[in-house]
């Protein structure tokens, strides 16, 4: 794998944001949340503790459309029931079950409201028009949510429940915003293998603040210290994590999931990609530092068609619209695949190519040209369901995974 640094801009394929110190906090998640008795606020929004940034994603899962015209003819005839595993329903078709819901998510940007439906549900209208349902696959959405915090400039800090809320507008951040609960985190996480990925930091899936606290025991005491007086988090062994402060001063903690093997993943959100989160088992060490750079609202389109030139295994090759693994067909949707206990969303409008490798894995390179060998999902391994083109000129396509060569987008 190639993980070249940074050194001139990000680019996001709608634009170049050109790394500088962070002045504000433009590249905050900002916007006016309605509630359902009436009530109007507007800030800086914090959502489920994790998503703070426009970079970040919003989880969820979105029906699929198994009764297309490219799914019939990939299947048997036979009559259907569903079940549901992991919270995702499956199809029984006879010959074996397909997922009738899958995995997605958007990058807050994107958006443009976002309206409840139900106890488990969201419409998003994003900025292109075009509406979509995300249901729960994470606690991003629906009654599982862990809080949601807007700091209305009026009344200062506000929580909110997922049954308060009647409408969320998106608004461009302000120039000088400033929060209550600090800075987001930033720094370069290194693996134990060695790779690097540099961004904004999210610890144990819901520290993402300065003001936020890592907690932990060293020397039979408990310690509470806040993420604005770290320099660098160490993985000490399967149980300890190795704390330096800003002081020079450094200290082993242990005892508790966010300093041992219960951490559930430190993830680190990547302007120029979209997430990486590695599990404890392949942490190695992670080092804050200043933002490089921040992404503003104005910087998202709500995604466009995908676009690009198929080539196949025999030579053929069609240029036209996409819909990936018959299932992604927007810039703003994501490709998901592993590598070395790394797990990867990584934005269509991001990926400059996709070159199958074997039937088991697949090279994503994306727009500033770095490299990732992913595998462990059905976008990039020999489960996927094909790609379907509907070429420039009218007639549609379909090229089976097995056929697939490598994808180049425009």
């Amino acid at each position: 794998m190639t993980c070249n640094r940074l050194a001139i801009g990000i680019v996001l394929g709608i634009g170049v944001v050109a790394c500088a110190a962070l002045a504000d906090e433009t590249g905050r998640v900002y916007g006016r949340i309605t509630t359902s008795d009436g009530d109007t606020y507007e800030g800086l929004i914090r959502w489920d503790k994790n998503e703070a940034d426009w970079v970040d994603i919003l989880n969820g899962t979105k029906d699929r459309d198994n009764d297309s015209d490219f799914e019939r003819k990939r299947r048997s005839s036979r009559s259907r029931r569903n079940i549901k595993i992991f919270g995702l329903y499956l199809e029984d078709v006879g010959n074996g079950y397909l997922l009738s819901s899958a995995a997605s998510g958007i990058r807050m940007g994107h958006i443009r409201t976002l309206e409840p439906d139900g106890d488990d549900a969201a419409l998003l209208t994003l900025k292109s028009g075009k509406t979509v349902e995300l249901s729960q696959g994470s606690t991003d959405i629906g009654t599982n949510i862990r809080e949601i915090i807007i700091e209305d400039k009026n009344e200062g800090e506000v929580e909110l429940s997922w049954d308060d809320i009647e409408k969320v507008e998106m608004l461009p951040t302000p120039p000088g915003a400033k929060s209550a609960l600090g800075e987001r985190l930033y720094g370069t996480l290194t693996t134990r293998a060695g790779d690097q990925y540099t961004g904004f930091v999210c610890w144990d899936m819901d520290e993402t603040m300065s003001s936020d606290v890592l907690e932990g025991e060293s020397r039979d005491r408990s310690r509470k210290i806040k993420f604005d007086k770290i320099a660098a988090c160490e993985r000490y062994s399967a149980s300890a994590c190795e704390v330096t402060m800003k002081t020079g001063e450094s200290m082993v903690l242990r005892g508790t999931n966010d300093v041992d093997e219960s951490n559930r993943g430190i993830t680190i959100s990547d302007p120029a990609f979209g997430d990486v989160t590695v599990s404890w088992g392949e942490f190695d060490k992670l080092e804050f530092k200043p933002a490089a750079a921040q992404v503003t609202y104005d910087r998202f389109d709500g995604g466009r068609p995908l676009h690009g030139t198929v080539y196949t295994e025999d030579g053929e090759k069609y240029t036209g619209t996409l819909r990936w693994d018959d299932d992604e067909e927007y810039t703003w949707e994501l490709l998901n695949g592993s590598y070395r206990d790394a797990e990867f969303q990584i934005e269509f409008g991001l990926i400059k190519k996709i070159e199958k490798q074997s039937s088991r894995s697949t090279m994503v390179t994306v727009s500033d040209g770095r490299t990732f060998r992913l595998r462990g999902s059905n976008d990039v391994d020999e489960d996927n369901k094909g790609i379907r083109i509907k070429v420039d000129g009218g007639k549609e396509v379909d090229v089976d995974w097995e056929d697939f060569a490598k994808v180049e987008f425009n």
